[in-house]
């Protein structure tokens, strides 16, 4: 890698972060924020979160599979960044 590459690398890794191991069985928070209601179909009136939810399986560092209730017609398997 030369003196270059090394700089770049450093100004781009400023920006991340590394992330959260998740454990079956803890309790998290749903991010609402690109889901789409039929029932309300004005945006700023759904929660911008949903009550917590418990982790079935760890399947990646950045996916997870949630325990929802069969009313959300959301898929299971969710992003690490739609949690809280």
């Amino acid at each position: 890698m030369t003196k270059a590459q090394k700089g770049m690398k450093k100004q781009v890794d400023r920006g991340r972060k590394e992330a959260e191991v998740w454990k079956v069985g803890n309790r998290v928070i749903l991010s609402m924020k690109d889901l789409v209601f039929k029932k309300r179909p004005v945006r700023k009136l759904v929660d911008r979160y949903v009550s917590p939810y418990i982790i079935d399986e760890a399947i990646s560092t950045n996916t997870i599979k949630l325990r929802l209730p069969t009313l959300m017609r959301i898929h299971l398997v969710v992003n690490n960044s739609r949690i809280v």
